[in-house]
């Protein structure tokens, strides 16, 4: 395949004989759609960068920082699995087509997480009910997935981030809350391995054990706050 050309333009004209001529930079409809994945790659980096700098500058509230960052890092994992082969990391990709993005890098690449916000309890009781009980259900919800021997970095992935977004959203934890800290250790294992990557059956061990573990403190926390 032709190098990638990172516009959404996929043509150019070409001096021909004093003429201008138009010439295709795919040769059939599966080679225009790697290229479109690549642009689509490409395009996700650069927005991530873009928002980091946004949310640095206090230029964009928290909550709207958290929800478009969950949905860039939601279609970074997707772009990732269709537009790069086996020979190609996302490094080398920004590699080769000289991307400058240090702040998408460390959300993307290593943290794969939004910036964590701690939350406050303006909201009264009915809202860390609410927080309170999707935890529950994304604590059950991913433990069952490791049992039902999902494997997948991009299915196991979504799941430790809903949880960890609904953890950091409790009110009045302890800063070094161990439940976050053992989903955040998983978020960044996960994090150096490519969505199609799958983990193996001693990390699959090791994962049901470090969430059984996490759950069974979160439940203490639970009990001591009534």
């Amino acid at each position: 395949m032709k190098g990638f050309i990172p516009r959404s333009k996929m043509q150019r004209l070409v001096s021909d004989d004093s003429q201008q001529q138009e010439m295709e930079l795919f040769e059939s409809s599966k080679e225009r759609a790697s290229y479109d994945s690549l642009a689509d790659l490409y395009t996700i980096i650069l927005a991530t960068e873009h928002l980091e700098r946004a949310y640095a500058r206090d230029a964009i509230d928290q909550k709207e920082y958290t929800t478009e960052c969950n949905k860039l890092i939601s279609q970074f994992r997707l772009a990732e699995k269709a537009a790069l082969g086996k020979d190609m990391t996302t490094e080398s990709f920004m590699q080769l087509y000289q991307m400058d993005c240090p702040r998408a890098v460390e959300r993307l690449l290593k943290l794969g997480i939004p910036e964590q916000i701690r939350a406050s309890h303006d909201g009264g009781a009915n809202d860390v009910a609410v927080t309170v009980a999707e935890t529950v259900q994304f604590f059950i919800t991913t433990m069952d997935a490791v049992k039902l021997e999902q494997r997948a970095v991009d299915e196991l992935h979504p799941l430790l981030s809903e949880l960890m977004d609904a953890l950091t959203r409790l009110p009045e934890t302890p800063n070094e809350f161990e439940p976050n800290r053992i989903v955040l250790k998983w978020l960044q294992k996960l994090n150096m391995m490519r969505a199609v990557e799958e983990i193996d059956e001693d990390d699959a061990r090791q994962l049901s054990h470090d969430l059984d573990g996490a759950y069974a403190e979160f439940t203490r926390y639970l009990k001591r706050k009534k």
